[in-house]
C-alpha cells in the first residue's frame, strides 16, 4: 500500500530580501502525527526563495523515509503553490533553479501542492521564527528532531527525546484527519495545564486607555494588587503549581510575584506574553482613537491582519505567543503552570486551543485578575476547562479594560 505524508513548509526573511530562514513540519498522511520538523537560516534571501527552500527539505526528508510514497505539500505561499503547480510561470531564474530541485525529489504525479491560510500553517511558520531568533544572537544552529515513531526508524534515531515528542504531537500536530475525542472521557495522556491569568488592573485599565507593549508601563493600582492577592489565595486552593511565568510588563510581573510568593517560586518572563503593541494609540481612550484615527480603527476592527500605526497586528501577536507557549510546552511537558500575561494573549491562547478562527479575539471578554485554564493534550486533543472565572474577586472592586 503507498504511503502517504504531508509536508507543511513555510520560509521567512526579515526585510524580504534579508535574513532568512526555512521550516518544515513532515507528518504521516493517515494520522497527522508529526514525524519530523527541519528548520535553518539559509543567509540573506527573499520569502519565496526561504519558501521554495522549505519545501525541498520536506520533500528531501519524505523520500528517505519512502521513495514511493505520495505527498501533499501545504504552503501559505500562494506564488509557490500556482508556479509549482504549473499554472503560473516562474520568471526569476533563482526561483527557476529552485523549483527545478523541487520537482525533481519525487517523479511527476507523486506530489501535489496546496495553499493554505497563514493560520493552518502555524507550526513550520514558529520553526521559521525559532531559527531566525536564534541566527539573531548569532546561534545558526540547524533545526533537524526526528521523533519516535517515524516509519522505518528506531529509538537510536530520536534526538529530542520523549519529552519533546509529546509536546511535539500534540500542540504542534492538530490536522483535519485527525479524529475528534471526548477530552475528559478517554485517556488521551497527562497534559500540559497553563492556568492564565490576566493581571490587576491599573489607572489605564479603569479608564479604558490602550495599554501596550512599548508604551507606557503602568504599574498595579490599590485595587489591582487586591486582585492580584485574590487570585494567588483561590489558586493557592487549587492543585498547586509548579511554575510561574509573566509577561516583562510591570502590572503582570507585580501579579506574578504575588502569586509565586505563596509557592515559593520564581517568576519566569517570557517577553512572548506581552500586551499587544497599540504603537500611537497607547495611552489613548477607545473614543479618542475613534476621534483621531477613525478610519484605521475601522481597519484594524474590521482585519486581524492590520496593526494600530506604530503597533502589532493580532495576527503577528498570535505568532509570538504560538511560539512562547512551544517553548513553554518543550520546557514544562507535563506540568501545572501560571502565565501572568494581557487581554490579548489570553484570548489568543484560547483560540489556539479550541483552534478558533483568529476573529474570536473580537468576541471575549477577561476581568482583570481573572483566570482561564487551557490543558495540552499530548496527543494534540486540547481542552479548555475554564474561561474568565472571577467568582474569586468577589467584594473585590474591578473594571474591565484593555
Amino acid at each position: 500500500m503507498t504511503r502517504q505524508f504531508i509536508v507543511e513548509a513555510d520560509g521567512g526573511s526579515r526585510g524580504n530580501p534579508g535574513p532568512a530562514a526555512f521550516g518544515s513540519v513532515v507528518r504521516d498522511g493517515a494520522t497527522g502525527a508529526i514525524l519530523a520538523e527541519l528548520a535553518e537560516y539559509i543567509g540573506t534571501a527573499t520569502n519565496n526563495v526561504a519558501e521554495y527552500r522549505g519545501a525541498l527539505a520536506g520533500l528531501s526528508h519524505v523520500f528517505s523515509l519512502d521513495p514511493e510514497a505520495v505527498v501533499e505539500v501545504r504552503l501559505d505561499s500562494k506564488l509557490v503553490v500556482e508556479q509549482m503547480s504549473g499554472r503560473w510561470k516562474i520568471k526569476h531564474p533563482d526561483m527557476r533553479d529552485l523549483a527545478l530541485q523541487v520537482r525533481g525529489v519525487f517523479p511527476p504525479g507523486r506530489v501535489t501542492y496546496t495553499w493554505v491560510p497563514r493560520a493552518a500553517n502555524a507550526a513550520a511558520d514558529a520553526l521559521v521564527n525559532e531559527v531566525l531568533d536564534q541566527a539573531s544572537s548569532g546561534d545558526r544552529t540547524a533545526v533537524a528532531r526526528v521523533f519516535m515513531g517515524s516509519p522505518d526508524l528506531n529509538a537510536s534515531h530520536d534526538v529530542v527525546g520523549e519529552a519533546e515528542e509529546a509536546f511535539a504531537l500534540g500542540a504542534a500536530s492538530r490536522s483535519d484527519r485527525t479524529p475528534n475525542r471526548l477530552v475528559g472521557w478517554q485517556d488521551v495522556g497527562q497534559p500540559t495545564t497553563t492556568v492564565l491569568v490576566r493581571h490587576g488592573s491599573t489607572a489605564f485599565s479603569v479608564e479604558k486607555r490602550f495599554s501596550g507593549l512599548g508604551g507606557l508601563d503602568v504599574g498595579l493600582s490599590e485595587m489591582g494588587m487586591a486582585q492580584a492577592e485574590a487570585v494567588a489565595q483561590e489558586l493557592v486552593l487549587r492543585d498547586g503549581l509548579d511554575a510561574v511565568i509573566s509577561s516583562p510588563l510591570l502590572r503582570s510581573r507585580e501579579t506574578a510575584v504575588c502569586i509565586a510568593g505563596r509557592y515559593g517560586l520564581d517568576v519566569d518572563i517570557m517577553d512572548e506574553f506581552a500586551e499587544c503593541s497599540f504603537g500611537d494609540w497607547d495611552g489613548h481612550t477607545f473614543a479618542e482613537v475613534q476621534s483621531q484615527w477613525p478610519e484605521a480603527m475601522q481597519r484594524w476592527l474590521d482585519s486581524v491582519e492590520i496593526a494600530p500605526p506604530g503597533g502589532e497586528s493580532f495576527a503577528q501577536v498570535r505568532d509570538r505567543v504560538n511560539r512562547g507557549l512551544r517553548q513553554v510546552m518543550h520546557r514544562y511537558q507535563g506540568a501545572r503552570i501560571a502565565i501572568i500575561s494581557h487581554v490579548s494573549p489570553i484570548k489568543l491562547l484560547a483560540g489556539l486551543v479550541l483552534d478558533a478562527p483568529l476573529e474570536s479575539v473580537y468576541r471575549m471578554e477577561l476581568r482583570p485578575g481573572s483566570i482561564s485554564t487551557l490543558m495540552w493534550f499530548p496527543d494534540g486533543h486540547n481542552s479548555m476547562v475554564s474561561f474568565a472565572e472571577s467568582s474569586h474577586l468577589r467584594g473585590v472592586d474591578s473594571a474591565l479594560g484593555v
